[in-house]
């Protein structure tokens, strides 16, 4: 295991690029199955959920689109509990098969706004597709269809997350360590 030093903390490889994209590949195969006669308008959270959101892109094999939302609640380690709208949603969602792809769901809190909002546009079903939930930090009742991977209620980077913008390009996905 790798540590990697981020400002003015380290971090220890906890999941490795492999075993994300194995996890990648199992969620993108449900959606392929469950979503096949939809075109689902897949709409990624900016930032951290791009490279999540590219590589599931490779691997769906059905009609779809794709489209990016930018929602801001995190500052540091840890969630502000303000969530703010900075790149809306410009596409008609009336009657569209929506998935949400996001990075990691920890409070929800983010991800129930993001429902709400989409909530008014009149879309006809709304997926959550995460590549990380921690269920122990979970403050709202969500239905997380298709999540990679559950985990600890730990501060992690890589693979598109960061730590004050810090670590996005990392491969594996790293736990603070101090």
């Amino acid at each position: 295991m790798g540590v990697v030093q981020l400002l003015d903390k380290k971090f220890k490889t906890s999941i490795p690029e492999a075993e994300i994209k194995k996890h990648v590949k199992e969620v993108a195969e449900r959606i392929n199955r469950d979503l096949k006669d939809k075109n689902p308008l897949f709409l990624a959270v900016l930032n951290g959920s791009f490279i999540f959101a590219a590589d599931l892109m490779r691997e769906i094999t059905i009609p779809c689109e794709i489209s990016f939302v930018k929602l801001a609640s995190y500052q540091g380690t840890t969630s502000t509990g303000k969530i703010t709208e900075v790149i809306g949603i410009n596409e008609d969602l009336s009657g569209r098969c929506i998935v949400i792809v996001e990075d990691i769901v920890d409070t929800g809190l983010t991800m129930k706004r993001m429902l709400e909002t989409l909530g008014t546009r009149c879309p006809a079903e709304i997926h959550i597709c995460a590549l990380l939930v921690k269920p122990d930090k979970l403050q709202v009742d969500l239905d997380i269809e298709y999540a990679a991977m559950r985990i600890p209620n730990d501060f992690i980077v890589g693979y598109g997350l960061d730590y004050d913008q810090q670590g996005r390009n990392l491969p594996d996905i790293y736990t603070v360590i101090d």
